[in-house]
């Protein structure tokens, strides 16, 4: 999830946690377990300061270590430490178990969004990605604020915050059978589908779908049960050429190949005598362009010159992240 949906995540939590007896009736650990709540909702995320070095170091480790096994396990045990300090008296029990709970649901509800999250680490590293919520859906957020505005005006936090994850459940088993159903119907419509990834969009019945045949990519949008297909490409293995090969062994590359599951390739002559090779994910298309690439310009004698991963909206911004 994005990091406002979290936040109200982390308050809304603070108001469920005084159905604990300890913490609704002891001010030191109600402060600190609502101080804990908001905190361990937010924590996993702490990998986004990534961004500071490269757009590869933060699409290769986003959601990765930070969001394991063992960080699920550490962060809670680091953010009682500190609390305990701002917040003297404050019961250490409770405000680690509350604030393991924050943590938890964090990695927890990352894991079905379409990007998803690494949570098996250190025993594997596949992404767990179930792709039934959107990174922000103004669903769950606004019903995170219309409970918050409830206990904010005398409400008892309790029954609220039950009511609203009660009917946030009952919104995920909605999303699930939505999705089965989406994907029912790309198969309707790409009978011969092999691979069908739906990516959700803030709006309730669209979804970006990309999917593949044992011969094509297909590149398109569902509206309910509805399927547009905009692209369709045909499936080429990488080449073994030169250029692939130089290409292949720079970091950006390496991170966009790791990360994506489903794209396409060009290479293509440039001006000033430099060749391009660009990397497409398929998974993003957004106003007719595809805004997640790999993309490197190499000399003749290929070199690479510059290269670039990430979410680029426009060409002309692409091609001033690629001037040296």
């Amino acid at each position: 999830m994005d990091s406002g949906t979290h936040l109200v995540m982390g308050i809304a939590l603070g108001g469920l946690a005084m159905v604990d007896p300890v913490v609704a009736n002891h001010a030191p650990t109600t402060t600190a377990v609502i101080a804990g709540m908001i905190v361990g909702s937010q924590a996993p995320d702490i990998d986004t300061i990534l961004k500071l070095r490269s757009n590869a170091v933060y699409i290769r480790h986003h959601r990765g270590i930070t969001h394991s096994i063992p960080a699920v396990i550490l962060w809670p045990i680091l953010i009682t430490g500190v609390l305990s300090i701002i917040f003297p008296g404050a019961n250490l029990l409770h405000l680690w178990l509350w604030t393991f709970f924050a943590v938890f649901l964090h990695v927890f509800v990352d894991i079905f969004n379409a990007y998803g999250t690494q949570a098996l680490r250190p025993f594997s590293r596949q992404w767990i990605a179930l792709g039934w919520i959107n990174t922000f859906d103004p669903i769950i957020f606004a019903l995170h604020i219309i409970a918050l505005l409830f206990w904010a005006f005398g409400a008892n936090p309790v029954p609220t915050m039950f009511t609203l994850y009660g009917v946030i459940f009952i919104y995920y088993i909605i999303r699930y059978l939505l999705q089965k159903s989406v994907k029912q119907a790309v198969l309707n419509t790409i009978p011969d589908a092999e691979r069908i990834i739906l990516s959700p969009t803030s709006r309730f019945f669209q979804y970006r779908v990309a999917a593949n045949s044992s011969l094509y990519h297909y590149v398109g949008r569902a509206y309910g049960r509805s399927i547009t297909i905009y692209d369709k490409f045909l499936i080429e293995p990488l080449p073994e050429s030169p250029e692939i090969k130089a290409v292949m062994k720079d970091p950006n590359f390496k991170t966009f190949v790791s990360f994506s599951p489903l794209y396409r390739w060009e290479v293509s002559e440039i001006e000033d005598d430099l060749i391009e090779v660009r990397l497409i994910d398929l998974r993003y298309r957004s106003n007719n362009r595809y805004p997640f690439v790999a993309i490197a310009h190499l000399t003749q004698d290929y070199k690479i010159v510059k290269s670039f991963t990430g979410w680029i909206f426009s060409e002309d911004k692409l091609q001033k992240k690629l001037v040296i």
